[in-house]
């Protein structure tokens, strides 16, 4: 009874660590196992979870492109189409981890539930670190003079898990629902 209890013991601690994201010590995980498979628990908490940060929906004109390394080239977010001024929302619940200037740019960083990070830039900030926000919840309003904008002004939309940089355009919920009509025949 003792052997059994630390097994299933064990068995819970390994899935508990591997959807935190901890890394499985001590050998391979046997097939069809949770430890087998943990894309299915990272793609599960990567549903899409956020709005866009501004409104109306903006264009994209400057993609993500995933960085080589640690500190390798790449562009660790998309710039989305803005003007100046214009007012920025919080792409999803969480607290203001981060609001004030990063090498004389302003930037608000919000820390969501999974571990993930949002982060705007230029972005002169309306809400104070250690502030809880919502959904659609101003945050601030853009700034001129991002690098590299083709456009009046853009806004930099980052979103980290970890050390690692996620593309945000996959996080977006579409608005769009699917229903089935009923079988008349």
């Amino acid at each position: 009874m003792i052997v059994r209890t630390r097994r299933l013991l064990g068995i819970v601690l390994v899935s508990a660590g591997l959807l935190a994201g901890l890394p499985v010590v001590g050998g391979a995980a046997p097939r069809g196992s949770a430890a087998a498979v943990p894309e299915a628990a990272v793609r599960r908490e990567l549903d899409p979870r956020f709005g866009w940060p501004l409104s109306p929906r903006p264009v994209v004109v400057r993609p993500f492109q995933e960085p080589s390394g640690p500190y390798g080239p790449g562009h660790r977010g998309v710039d989305l189409a803005a003007a100046p001024g214009q007012q920025v929302l919080a792409a999803g619940p969480g607290v203001v981890v981060f609001a004030g200037l990063v090498a004389g740019r302003p930037v608000v960083s919000i820390d969501h539930d999974g571990g993930l990070r949002t982060t705007y830039e230029p972005v002169a900030p309306t809400v104070p670190a250690g502030t809880q926000v919502w959904r659609g919840q101003p945050i601030g309003v853009v700034e001129a003079g991002h690098p590299r904008c083709p456009v009046e002004a853009c806004l930099h939309w980052g979103v980290r898990r970890g050390e690692e940089y996620l593309s945000p355009l996959p996080l977006v919920q579409t608005s769009s629902a699917i229903r089935l009509k009923p079988w008349t025949g």
